[in-house]
């Protein structure tokens, strides 16, 4: 009888120290990062609205820079709680006064159709935020100049003797990422569209002068394919097409992401020091998982 005590005391021991040790590593998840001030341009798109409420969910300080400067989802308890800045993402001023003021940024301005393409009618269709652009609005000012901006004002930006680099997160996209698969450079030469071609030398542009700073900034380059939630009726019909073709192998397709999962690597990508470089969608996959 004594030994069977003794057996089962030593057993709820070994419980309560598993038990003890599954509660402190949970702790540790959801306790260990430290709030930051983040500014997100294009905080009032598709992919900047579900940045800007994942950010706020895991305790972090937003300011969002739009053209309109107005909360897309009022009735939303957690986008009440972002600061929504209406101003011009092209402007430099602009931009400086908002890296100065923060820790981190995601850079989530862009457009699929710039007002060359003959397109841009469609952009309020494509636009998950049924956005129509302006006048000036070309893939070179909307995405490379703004991004740049950024660029700039985190290079310029006081360092305080401090040697740690200044996350920014850019959307870009899978297709940058041709010239490095088999068959991509042989799509974009031969198949692709003059407005597509526009397209990707404007991200591709930004990708190479983050890479270039690397010494100040942290870049996560965000590559994802389609990006798409239930309410997205145009690319629906298109998804399995794109899921199917990566799955068989298509090395030039890439499996489509969830608007979801891509804030909520974006998300990752602003906190962990450890993450960087070209973010593709099974990186993508992976860093959702902790958020």
């Amino acid at each position: 009888m004594r030994s069977i005590c003794c057996s089962i005391s030593v057993l709820s021991a070994a419980i309560i120290l598993v038990l003890q040790s599954t509660l402190a590593t949970a702790l540790s998840s959801t306790t260990a990062v430290a709030p930051k001030n983040v500014v997100v341009f294009g905080g009032t798109g598709y992919v900047g609205a579900n940045v800007c409420e994942r950010l706020v969910k895991r305790g972090h300080s937003v300011t969002a820079l739009s053209r309109r400067g107005v909360n897309p989802r009022p009735n939303d308890e957690n986008m009440r709680r972002v600061t929504w800045v209406s101003g011009d993402a092209t402007d430099p001023r602009v931009v400086k006064k908002l890296v100065n003021a923060n820790d981190a940024a995601v850079h989530a301005i862009g457009l699929l159709f710039d007002i060359d393409s003959g397109l841009s009618q469609f952009n309020t269709i494509v636009s998950g935020s049924g956005s129509l652009p302006g006048e000036r609005s070309t893939y070179d000012e909307i995405t490379r100049r703004t991004a740049f901006n950024v660029a700039d004002a985190i290079a310029s930006k006081p360092s305080l003797f401090s040697k740690s680099r200044y996350p920014l997160a850019f959307v870009s996209c899978a297709e940058a990422g041709w010239p490095d698969v088999p068959l991509g450079q042989a799509v974009e030469d031969n198949l692709a569209p003059t407005w597509l071609k526009g397209y990707l030398a404007a991200k591709r542009a930004v990708e190479t002068r983050l890479g270039s700073q690397s010494k100040r900034i942290r870049a996560c380059l965000m590559r994802p394919s389609l990006i798409w939630d239930w309410t997205k009726f145009d690319v629906l019909p298109v998804i399995p097409v794109f899921n199917l073709a990566s799955t068989v192998g298509v090395p030039f397709v890439d499996k489509t992401v969830r608007v979801e999962t891509l804030a909520d690597a974006i998300v990752q990508c602003v906190e962990d020091d450890d993450v960087e470089g070209v973010q593709r969608y099974m990186q993508m996959e992976k860093l959702a998982k902790r958020a």
